[in-house]
């Protein structure tokens, strides 16, 4: 049974917005319980790894396979269907850099700064990237509504974020800024899919594998020459399974291909702002299963990023005269997808 491109773009971002929902929940719920940051990645990246290197692997035979003596398809370890510059490209920024950045964060700000901070403000950071990167232009509906949904982040953290940066001593500013910079590092990521029009699978894939190849070993280096601080000996087995498949198959495996899958089928910039609910749905959450009190500010949220939604998705994309069509990857006139 096949489904059109619509349902599985709409299926991608429901999937996604709920894995990256649950994420920044039980962040809330688990923060500072033992493992160090740079242990979760560790285990996210291995998780991943159980999953997504045999298939790398065996993507990457299939097609030397299919070549039949001809010239094969880039690859990169056996393991990469994509070569290594481009591998090392998404794997840098989607991979080491996004969750080593996001996972310190909350090591000096709280989770609740996050869910403002990392998809809050993927709109806005990946509107930029793709006016850079992709030479994209912004209609005016659209910017009207990437400034509602700045808006309703604002009001969803504002408050706690400015009372953090007023606080005398305070280190939750150094926490704010690697969630900024995280959220950099996936705004670029996005861009970079739609610019190469990766494969949902592909990319995943290359991430892992260089995520896994590159950090694991200078961890696993740090740590035993005793330069790095590791809990991971210490931690109940398990948080180590849970951390695993949670940050690893779920948040890489699962979210990774249906985030790529939106960005193919909504463009990078609509992708962001459908995910921008997220931040009131993660403070949703924090209140239903947290027990964390529902302000006037978070409902006033919600309503201008729906808003700042609903201009965005709906406003179409102008006509660039003699742009090439970097998602072909030809130099055909296209739409810019902002």
């Amino acid at each position: 049974m096949r489904f059109s491109p619509r349902t599985v773009g709409i299926a991608a971002a429901i999937v996604t917005v709920t894995i990256w929902t649950s994420f920044i929940v039980i962040a809330r719920a688990t923060a500072h319980r033992g493992l160090t940051p740079l242990d979760i990645c560790l285990l996210r990246f291995a998780g991943a790894a159980l999953v997504l290197l045999p298939w790398g692997a065996w993507l990457v035979w299939q097609r030397q396979k299919a070549s039949a003596g001809a010239a094969a398809p880039a690859s990169w370890l056996g393991l990469s269907p994509l070569g290594f510059r481009l591998t090392a490209l998404i794997g840098l920024v989607g991979g080491v850099g996004y969750a080593s950045l996001a996972y310190s964060g909350f090591y000096f700000a709280p989770a609740a700064h996050a869910s403002v901070l990392l998809p809050g403000t993927l709109p806005l950071s990946t509107t930029l990237m793709a006016v850079l990167i992709l030479g994209d232009r912004v209609s005016r509906v659209r910017a009207i509504g990437l400034g509602l949904i700045f808006l309703g982040d604002v009001m969803v953290g504002g408050a706690s974020l400015l009372r953090a940066w007023l606080e005398p001593g305070s280190e939750v500013w150094k926490g704010d800024l690697l969630f900024l910079a995280a959220s950099s590092c996936w705004a670029v990521y996005s861009v970079l899919v739609r610019k190469h029009a990766l494969q949902a699978v592909q990319a995943t894939i290359a991430i892992s594998v260089f995520a896994f190849v590159t950090y694991v070993p200078v961890y696993a280096l740090l740590t035993l020459s005793g330069a790095l601080a590791s809990r991971l000996a210490s931690a109940p087995w398990g948080e180590i399974v849970f951390q695993m498949v949670f940050q690893g198959v779920g948040s890489v495996v699962i979210s990774g291909i249906t985030f790529t899958k939106m960005v193919q089928h909504f463009g990078p910039v609509r992708s962001t702002m459908i995910t921008a609910v997220v931040p009131g749905l993660s403070a949703l959450g924090a209140v239903m299963f947290l027990g964390e009190p529902l302000y006037w500010n978070l409902l006033a949220g919600l309503a201008l990023v729906t808003a700042g939604i609903v201009f965005g998705v709906r406003a179409q994309a102008k006509p660039v005269a003699n742009a090439p069509d970097l998602i072909a990857g030809h130099a055909n006139p296209a739409r810019a997808k902002t």
